[in-house]
C-alpha cells in the first residue's frame, strides 16, 4: 500500500488483480482493473496525480486517479514485484523476479537496466536526490546503482531509436515518427 503525498488517500495492491484507492476512513474511491495477475506493488507519483502498479503478469502500469490507464511498461521476464517513482516524478523504477531492476520514462521507454543480483529483486527505491536507486534482493544483498542523468539517457535512447522512427517500412503514426525530434 502507499499513502498519497498529501496523506489523504491510500492506494492498495491486491492478489485479486486490482489496485484500489481509498479515503482514510475506508471509503472506496476507485478501482484499477486490467492486470492479468496479482497486483504486487502500488506507488503514488510525487505530485499525487497518478499511481503506478506492479504485477505478477510481468508488467507495470501507470494510471490516472480516475482509473484511466496511461501507460504499460513491458519487458521484464518475471513478475514485477515493486514499482517506485523518482523524486521529480519523471521516471519509474521497477524490480522483478527476473533478477533485474529497470528505469523507465513515463511514456514506457526503457532507460536503464540494472543487472547483478543473483536472486529476485524484491524492492526498488530512489534516493531523495534521484541520483541513486537502491535494490533489495532475495540473494540477501542490497545494491546501490547510479542513475544516469535523464537528459543524457533520453539523448542516447533517441539516437538509438532514430533509424526505427524514420524507417519508411515501419507502420507508425506521423507524430510517433517525430517522437524524439525535441531531444537534443
Amino acid at each position: 500500500m502507499s499513502f498519497s503525498p498529501d496523506g489523504k488517500t491510500i492506494a492498495t495492491a491486491s492478489s485479486d488483480k486490482t489496485a484500489r484507492l481509498w479515503t482514510l476512513n475506508g471509503q472506496l474511491l476507485q478501482e484499477f482493473k486490467g492486470h492479468q495477475g496479482s497486483v504486487l506493488s502500488v506507488s503514488f507519483s510525487p505530485d499525487g496525480k497518478t499511481i503506478a502498479t506492479a504485477s505478477s503478469d510481468k508488467t507495470a502500469w501507470l494510471w490516472t486517479l480516475n482509473g484511466q490507464l496511461l501507460q504499460e511498461f513491458k519487458g521484464h521476464q518475471g513478475s514485477v514485484l515493486s514499482v517506485s517513482f523518482s523524486p521529480d516524478g519523471k521516471t519509474i523504477a521497477t524490480a522483478s523476479s527476473d533478477k533485474t531492476a529497470r528505469l523507465w520514462t513515463l511514456n514506457g521507454q526503457l532507460l536503464q537496466e540494472f543487472k547483478g543480483h543473483q536472486g529476485s529483486v524484491l524492492s526498488v527505491s530512489f534516493s531523495p536526490d534521484g541520483k541513486t536507486i537502491a535494490t533489495a534482493s532475495s540473494d540477501n544483498t542490497v545494491r546501490l546503482w547510479p542513475v544516469e542523468n535523464l537528459d543524457q539517457l533520453l539523448v542516447r535512447a533517441c539516437n538509438w531509436l532514430q533509424y526505427y522512427l524514420k524507417n519508411p517500412n515501419v507502420n507508425l503514426s506521423e507524430s510517433d515518427k517525430h517522437l524524439c525530434d525535441d531531444i537534443k
